[in-house]
């Protein structure tokens, strides 16, 4: 006797945990030499958006890397420029082929392991029309085009890198997982880095202004 079976749900595979698609970079690329190419690739279908995330890692600390800010600020700004215009994301080739040395992941990734599981325990979709929005979205990208700016700049003082790729990876996470909150905190970033460079044109333009009294005495 013929039964009908109910027809088996086939619901849509959920998404990679963050730290499983940055790990699989780490442990893919560990101990050799890797393109940008290679690593949009190994990230595929979010590839660009976890791209801004993890050319943001490096520069976390306050110390500046002025050999890598203005590669990866170059990078950035493609990929946020793009976004901005409501553009599929792209980068030229000549950044594509931008070889990183063996062992940069994974020098990346012991400092970065913290904010990573951090990440991961907060991010979730919340306030969503921050992220509904055609018009959000774009300005959002925006001003992850002027934290790339601000990268690009290769000042040998602290903070002048780790104020902007903050902003970048908190507005990149909260764009990947649609999470109004992250977005917020990385427009308060951005602020204060703005507040900061103020700060240390006011105090430069003092400082020359001291020394100009110094040599007419």
């Amino acid at each position: 006797m013929a039964t009908d079976a109910a027809p088996e749900e086939r619901h849509p595979p959920l998404p990679r945990r963050l730290s499983e698609e940055l790990a699989e970079v780490r442990n893919r690329f560990a101990e050799r030499p890797v393109t940008l190419r290679e690593v949009i690739y190994t990230l595929r279908g979010r590839a660009y958006t976890l791209l801004l995330i993890l050319l943001s890692l490096p520069f976390l600390t306050p110390l500046p890397l002025p050999g890598l800010s203005t590669p990866f600020g170059l990078a950035i700004g493609f990929i946020a420029l793009r976004l901005s215009l409501g553009q599929r994301p792209w980068l030229p080739m000549k950044l594509q082929r931008k070889e990183l040395p063996a062992g940069f992941f994974s020098k990346v990734f012991t400092v970065a392991a913290r904010v990573i599981a951090f990440l991961e325990k907060f991010l979730r979709p919340r306030l969503a029309p921050l992220t509904a929005s055609t018009v959000l979205l774009r300005m959002h990208a925006f001003v992850i085009l002027l934290a790339a700016l601000t990268l690009l700049l290769p000042l040998p003082i602290p903070f002048t890198n780790s104020f902007p790729a903050w902003a970048i990876l908190l507005l990149a996470a909260g764009l990947l997982e649609r999470d109004g909150y992250f977005i917020l905190a990385g427009y308060v970033v951005f602020v204060l880095g703005v507040f900061y460079f103020v700060f240390l044109g006011e105090a430069a333009v003092q400082l020359v202004d001291a020394l100009w009294q110094w040599l007419r005495a």
